[in-house]
């Protein structure tokens, strides 16, 4: 990850505006084009196979052959029409050449100009049209085509790979979904590229021919283009001039000021301020604050404009304005001497200055090749995504050998296991040992952050062991096939989520086996005491939690905002979306998912091992109940791993509890720890005294 940091002198200059401490990127005073072609050419030449590669990706696309073809000569139309227009323009110019020496008018040559002029806007315009009639349903087909490439690369990370954050960042542009894809961009830029050369080039071509042949022709080139040179090279100096990077205070008055204003207008801190009489107190220091700093403390953008208008006025504005008249000097101190040439002269001097301008400032923008190379560089970085490698390596052993050892469950040992999370100075697990035999019921209990749901993570290979090992039936669990180990467990974490998908969805991919099967949907969430309350939903199993793409109408009288629509509740909608469903509701339907995957009886299950971490943890007693009686129904077929730090029934019959802090502190059963008398006890007594 790069590090930026703006005291960095040689990257970055600090100025000092009002309260403000200002950091900006020191940059190239102005664009020069060409200074940094080697540099440019050689990142266009590193992403070439990338773009071979889209291409022939593109042309997989149906259709796109007729498109892209159809695309392209579009463009390159478009890229002639302007060449053509300037050289209608110099027939006029010698239509006026003709007049002044003969005193008449060719009607029919004027007419011709004008009808050709007329063409070139006409046919503009056509093209304009029929190139968004190409570009729209090109980039609709390009999008959807590498969105399903994208997903597919994005759904194989594991959880240590996706919280990376250059992982993140080089993702970022990939599973953008928003304008045009990363692949139609580039072939727009890259095709944008080339019909600059072949229109700069017939323009210039055109515009030469028609003006050398003139007496002051290499005159009126000169003085037209200057003006259009130095108005855009004093553009791109502007466009250049540093931006702001940061900015930021530290002035203990101008904070302590805001934050006066700040405890004024927020409406939470009302009820204090009124009531603690503090308007007369909060004014008079505001005041004095503000008499204290003066204009220093005037808002940052603000500040940094005068600061900039400032700066403003220099040699190279004042030569800029001087070159914006000189060429009408010259030219009228060239017509005195030459009083007849002054119409042809004024319309050479528009031609020039009009093309000019548009071929500086429309194809020679500082940001032209560098979008070119931008594009491209995310093109790369749009495949380069399939190379990114998961931390959490799978293993080559398939797992279980025999299929029916998981109808007694799968025991599991840690031997010296010690873990610290990506980041963080502290272990959330140090030197842990233990050992749960198959078929067990384990319950894991301690504090918060004593590393109870760390153990379910490594259990599930969610995260791999900074050191020691793990044991799943005797092997080591990094040589087990992970699609396979994770196949013979059921989940619940304790930070569970809900998927933007129907409540059906929502049980159902608990095992995506029988996603389509609407009894077990039905029996996983009876299980889970989840049925009735879904029942009598608005949609029942088809109502959506929530949808990621709720329908929005544009109200116009509200000028842009967006409003929902009223939502439908008729019989069998499958989009009735429903809100405020209460955090036992929520977590009765993440248990119906667990219970989906174990799938009802041992005997139909490809299930071995169930975690469940704080799984009753806003569940009212009644549920808690009947969950857990659920679960020790299922002792001996399936080995029952659980944290929480609720003490209860459920670890009065466990076979082996662990009190955890950071490492194992105490090991046994209820009766064993009780006598024990250690913090296990103390704990247990603590919970129970309520009820004695």
């Amino acid at each position: 990850m790069q590090v930026i940091d703006p005291r960095d002198t040689r990257r970055f200059k600090h100025t000092r505006i009002g309260v403000w401490d200002v950091y900006e990127e020191r940059r190239a005073k102005y664009y020069i084009p060409g200074s940094s072609i080697r540099e440019t050419y050689g990142k266009i030449i590193e992403s070439i196979p990338y773009v071979v590669q889209m291409l022939r990706d593109v042309l997989s696309i149906r259709r796109s052959w007729l498109l892209l073809s159809a695309f392209f000569v579009v463009e390159v139309l478009s890229s002639l029409v302007p060449a053509i227009s300037i050289w209608y323009s110099g027939q006029l110019l010698r239509l006026v050449e003709t007049a002044m020496e003969t005193r008449t008018v060719n009607t029919t040559a004027l007419i011709h100009v004008a009808v050709g002029h007329l063409t070139c806007q006409v046919t503009t315009r056509l093209l304009h049209y029929a190139r968004n009639t190409i570009v729209i349903p090109m980039n609709i087909s390009i999008k959807r085509f590498y969105a399903e490439r994208v997903l597919h690369e994005v759904v194989r990370l594991d959880l240590p790979t996706y919280e990376d954050s250059n992982i993140s960042r080089q993702f970022a542009s990939a599973l953008s979904s928003s304008g045009s894809s990363i692949a139609w961009k580039a072939i727009q830029a890259s095709t944008s590229s080339a019909m600059t050369v072949i229109s700069v080039v017939f323009q210039l071509s055109i515009l030469f021919t028609i003006l050398w042949e003139q007496q002051d022709g290499f005159l009126l080139i000169v003085l037209g283009s200057s003006r259009s040179i130095f108005q855009w090279y004093s553009t791109q100096k502007s466009m250049a001039r540093p931006s702001v990077w940061g900015a930021n205070t530290t002035n203990k008055d101008y904070i302590r000021m805001r934050g006066l204003k700040g405890l004024c207008d927020a409406l939470s801190h009302r009820k204090e301020l009124v009531a603690g009489n503090l308007g007369e107190y909060i004014t008079e220091q505001y005041h004095e604050l503000a008499q204290s700093i003066g204009d220093d403390a005037g808002d940052f953008f603000d500040l940094h404009k005068l600061h900039f208008m400032k700066k403003h006025l220099g040699f190279m504005s004042i030569l800029n304005g001087v070159m914006h008249e000189l060429p009408q000097i010259i030219l009228i101190l060239r017509v005195i001497q030459k009083p007849m040439t002054l119409p042809l002269a004024l319309a050479s001097l528009y031609l020039i200055d009009r093309t000019s301008s548009s071929l500086i400032f429309e194809n020679f923008s500082p940001y032209q090749s560098g979008t070119l190379v931008a594009q491209l560089a995310d093109v790369r970085a749009l495949y380069e995504v399939k190379n990114v490698q998961n931390k959490v390596v799978d293993g080559r052993e398939s797992f279980p050998e025999n299929m029916q050892s998981l109808k007694s469950g799968i025991p599991v040992e840690f031997r010296n296991v010690s873990f610290r999370y990506p980041g963080a100075e502290k272990y959330a697990l140090r030197d842990v040992s233990f050992k749960i035999g198959a078929g067990q019921l384990c319950v894991i209990v301690g504090t918060n952050g004593s590393g109870k749901s760390t153990i379910l993570k490594l259990v599930s290979r969610i995260y791999d062991p900074t050191e020691g090992t793990i044991l799943i039936d005797d092997r080591d669990i990094k040589t087990l096939k992970l699609a396979d180990l994770r196949n013979a467990m059921s989940i619940l974490f304790q930070d569970y989520t809900h998927f933007p998908l129907s409540i059906h969805e929502n049980i159902a991919l608990g095992n995506p086996t029988l996603a389509n099967d609407g009894d077990k949907v039905r029996e996983a969430a009876r299980l889970a005491s989840a049925e009735e309350f879904i029942d009598d939903l608005p949609g029942g199993f088809n109502t959506y939690i929530k949808r990621v793409d709720e329908g929005h109408i544009m109200d116009p009288i509200t000028h842009g905002d967006f409003i929902d629509p009223p939502s439908t509740h008729s019989t069998g909608d499958h989009h009735v979306t429903i809100s405020g469903l209460s955090g036992g509701q929520m977590q009765r339907l993440a248990v119906s998912r667990t219970f989906m995957r174990s799938f009802i009886s041992g005997s139909d299950s490809s299930v071995g091992m169930m975690l469940f971490d704080e799984p009753s943890a806003a569940l009212d007693p009644k549920a808690e109940y009947d969950l857990f009686d659920t679960l020790r129904e299922w002792r001996g077929e399936k080995t029952l791993i659980f944290s929480t730090h609720r003490f209860g029934n459920l670890t009065r019959h466990a076979d082996l509890i662990l009190y955890l802090d950071e490492s194992v502190q105490e090991e046994g059963t209820h009766d064993e720890l009780m006598m024990k008398g250690g913090s296990y006890a103390t704990n247990w007594n603590l919970q129970a005294r309520p009820y004695m």
